[in-house]
């Protein structure tokens, strides 16, 4: 297999940006921004480190960041399973992108920019969920802010299909590294335990 390996002849093959992907990018959180934004209860956090990429999930029940002023947005870490590799991330290399989606609509929102991490109570006590706190919280800061075209969403019919009867699941993943591990009742289980362990 041929690879491409410099940005003239990767330039060359696609020619011109469409200039409107360049115009729409904004250093700040304008009007509309905002309220797409607040709406958004899902994102998935990019981050960058020594180890490599990692892109991370993250939802909320409400949004999923607060907004703080026109560059500045936070996201509680909610409890998970402890890896902290996108919070160890940001501790080394603050880079982050993330790309926002709200149900139903065919963009999506993307955020590039910085990172830091507080631990502080000052903030982690000002996000609370069922009488929990974060342990930590994201504090972004936005360096570009676009929106993505409705293609991708379109194409893959996202919100207009199920695809997932007959998936593995969870357990089924585990079970196959792990052949001592019950992955069935770990799914039959699953719906009943995880929402005591959101927050």
């Amino acid at each position: 297999m041929k690879t491409i390996t410099d940005t003239d002849a990767l330039a060359a093959l696609y020619g011109a940006a469409v200039p409107a992907s360049l115009s729409k990018v904004v250093p700040r959180l304008t009007p509309s921004y905002r309220k797409w934004i607040d709406a958004a209860r899902f994102v998935v956090l990019s981050t960058v480190g020594p180890e490599g990429t990692d892109a991370s999930p993250r939802g909320d029940d409400g949004p999923v960041v607060r907004i703080v002023d026109d560059r500045t947005l936070m996201m509680p870490d909610w409890r998970g399973n402890n890896r902290i590799d996108s919070l160890r991330n940001i501790v080394r290399d603050g880079r982050v992108s993330l790309m926002f989606m709200v149900p139903g609509s065919g963009n999506v929102v993307r955020i590039n920019g910085t990172a830091v991490l507080t631990a502080d109570p000052s903030v982690t006590e000002t996000f609370e969920q069922r009488g929990n706190h974060p342990k930590t919280v994201i504090v972004i800061t936005a360096e570009e802010i676009y929106f993505q075209c409705a293609k991708a969403i379109m194409r893959s019919g996202l919100w207009s299909r199920d695809d997932a009867a007959g998936l593995p699941k969870a357990g089924d993943f585990i079970s196959e590294v792990d052949p001592e591990f019950d992955g069935k009742t770990y799914d039959a289980e699953y719906p009943v335990k995880a929402p005591e362990r959101m927050w």
